[in-house]
């Protein structure tokens, strides 16, 4: 992390912590261990030193918590229902979806950004259009005055 940086606040650092809750939040759905242990396994086996390893894990929580919420926004713009939705993309659809609904002071077009770019990394070959159509209506729904006050 930059030293020139506060803690929690490194752009690069959270983009990190980003890629690996999704392949964290992805470990979950798939695995079915607890969440404590997901994180536990990915401190210990993944190199959290250059990530935000206190964003990443409040982003974990924060999905395995408002999981309900988190599906019952997004599912009106799913062309099926989440449980049939791509595992990469739906971990990457809930890690955003939480960050738009709970982390008011991220900006919406970074979370949409960063889901974007980690499901061209980890997901299927066109999976990040479909993230992007399913969370820029979202955005609309949850951050709608946001969207609009900025003239997009």
């Amino acid at each position: 992390m930059s030293k020139n940086k506060p803690f929690g606040l490194d752009p690069a650092a959270r983009s990190r912590a980003r890629r690996r809750a999704l392949q964290a939040v992805y470990a979950w759905e798939m695995g079915g261990a607890k969440m404590g242990a997901v994180i536990e396994q990915f401190r210990s086996e993944q190199d959290m030193e250059i990530a935000d390893a206190e964003y990443f894990e409040a982003l974990l929580r924060g999905v395995e918590e408002h999981r309900q919420v988190l599906d019952e926004g997004l599912a009106p713009h799913l062309d099926r229902d989440v449980d049939q939705v791509d595992p990469i993309e739906r971990a990457a659809l809930r890690v955003a979806a939480f960050e738009l609904k709970f982390r008011p002071d991220v900006p919406y077009r970074v979370i949409l950004n960063e889901a974007i770019e980690c499901t061209k990394r980890f997901g299927a070959e066109h999976g990040h259009t479909y993230v992007n159509g399913v969370l820029d209506k979202l955005a609309e729904d949850w951050r709608g005055p946001e969207k609009y006050h900025k003239g997009q």
